[in-house]
């Protein structure tokens, strides 16, 4: 007879790397909002540093919505 304990580990490795994935995308795009805001204040001459902290607000909050998203396809 075969042995499924070998699948298991695998099925479990495989849902690891996904959740890994998972907080490398929002990593990435955290730091591109955050970058950008620099970017966009240094080129604007801003001095309270405005793009700065919109733009790493509107990064937080999207990258929380891709990984529900990508949560809620996981589980299906």
């Amino acid at each position: 007879m075969e042995k499924k304990p070998p699948q298991l580990k695998r099925n479990n490795f495989d849902k690891f790397i996904k959740y890994t994935n998972i907080g490398f995308q929002m990593l990435a795009v955290i730091l591109i909002g955050v970058l950008g805001g620099q970017k966009l204040d240094e080129l604007c001459g801003n001095e309270n540093q405005v793009f700065t902290i919109v733009l790493s607000l509107f990064s937080v909050f999207t990258a929380i919505y891709l990984a529900i998203k990508d949560f809620i396809n996981l589980g299906k």
